[in-house]
């Protein structure tokens, strides 16, 4: 490794030191530059909740357009190009990542703002979701829902955005408050332009208080500065400034007095919240009793029909045990229909009483009507058949031995 000396000055010609020089700078820059940001960001925010507490926050707002332009400046910071067919990187504005990550919030804005006929810019539409944000009170939740989807996230960014790094959760609890404001926005404003680039103020921001240990205030200082440089001009009896406590006192007093303004608004709001919350629980918890007393009432409902199902079923099983009992005795009296034999007939006669006997007490369906019928009618046949044979018929043995008939 060598070495160059010009006018007394070290110049080292070794590229190793260099490149690792280089990379700490860059890591040194980036490392306060999002911290400036951030520390930017919530200053913003403290003077939009101050400004708030005497007037309306609209677009003619300083602490508004301010605010905006920080918030802006932080979803940008990073953000990756878009790579084209050609291989040509072009810059897109980060409401491509808000439309992305952001979809999974309930009821969100996002079709509303891609439906917006005066916005066409993407870096209008950007600016228009901030607005209509804070108006619906969700701009934390989107904030947090899209640094949730770290994937998408990684996808948009490069390494060492705000949005990757440990202070996107400071971001999210820093907007947190902004929900106590109500913001009135007109979508139509000159602020939407998507031309110009958002442009950081940080006047309000920078603030130099003067020590009891300083040699000079800052009256001598400029006089000091804006004299011609000659002896006379310089003070002979310089000392420590005399501070007027009174007016010490007095700043301190507005300060404390616009922190406890903050702290009740903030106040009313969670209690408002609270009772919102309080309010839906309770309607959540007798909407399951509701539903627990269907449950329970289908339940019984379903225990009673099985019940009569099952004593349905045990009820016709005892029918047709008796049918099948019918049904063998109606056999067993179509085998003795085939006799004509007296005892026959009185057998059958004795089943068809067997038979009644079995159909007292139950139902007379249809089947058991033509069951019955049809035993009745073969007991009268028998019958009849019983009484021509008997009655009408003659022997032709009792015809030839009788003495009237026989022959001379």
């Amino acid at each position: 490794m060598a070495s160059l000396s010009l006018g007394g000055l070290s110049v080292n010609r070794g590229g190793g030191g260099s490149s690792s020089c280089k990379k700490s700078l860059n890591a040194r820059n980036a490392a306060v530059e999002r911290r400036n940001l951030i520390t930017v960001c919530r200053f913003s925010v403290k003077t939009l909740i101050d400004r708030s507490c005497f007037e309306t926050i609209d677009d003619s707002s300083p602490e508004f357009n301010n605010f905006a332009a920080i918030l802006e400046q932080i979803l940008s910071h990073r953000l990756k190009g878009q790579v084209t067919w050609f291989g040509y990187e072009s810059p897109r504005s980060f409401w491509d990542y808000i439309r992305v990550a952001c979809r999974k919030v309930s009821q969100n804005c996002i079709c509303s703002i891609e439906n917006m006929e005066n916005v066409s810019s993407s870096r209008a539409k950007g600016r228009a979701w901030i607005r209509v944000a804070l108006m619906e009170k969700h701009l934390s939740e989107y904030i947090s829902t899209a640094l949730r989807d770290f994937k998408t996230t990684r996808r948009f960014y490069e390494d060492g955005a705000i949005v990757l790094g440990e202070e996107a959760n400071m971001l999210a609890g820093m907007l947190l408050g902004l929900n106590a404001i109500d913001f009135s926005f007109c979508l139509k404003g000159e602020g939407l332009d998507g031309n110009f680039p958002a442009v950081i103020d940080y006047t309000p921001y920078l603030k130099f208080t003067q020590s009891s240990d300083s040699i000079s205030s800052d009256e001598e200082e400029l006089r000091t500065l804006g004299s011609s440089g000659s002896e006379s001009s310089t003070p002979e009896n310089i000392g420590p400034p005399f501070i007027m406590d009174e007016n010490s006192w007095f700043n301190k007093c507005k300060r404390v007095k616009q922190k406890y303004q903050l702290t009740l608004e903030q106040k009313g709001y969670l209690e408002e919240l609270l009772r919102l919350r309080e309010n839906q629980l309770a309607e959540s918890v007798s909407q399951n009793k509701l539903l627990l007393q269907r449950i329970e009432d289908s339940d019984l409902t379903h225990k009673l029909e099985k019940e009569q199902l099952e004593y349905i079923i045990v009820e016709l099983q005892d029918q047709l045990k008796s049918f099948q009992s019918l049904d063998q005795l109606s056999a067993e009296v179509s085998l003795s229909q085939t006799s004509l034999d007296p005892a026959h007939s009185q057998d059958g006669d004795g089943k068809q009483d067997m038979l009644n006997l079995l159909n007292e007490g139950k139902e007379d369906t249809p089947s058991l009507l033509g069951l019955c019928g049809s035993l009745t009618s073969v007991a009268s046949y028998k019958s009849l058949t019983s009484l021509k044979s008997s009655d009408y018929l003659a022997s032709p043995t009792t015809e030839m031995t009788s003495p009237g008939l026989t022959p001379s």
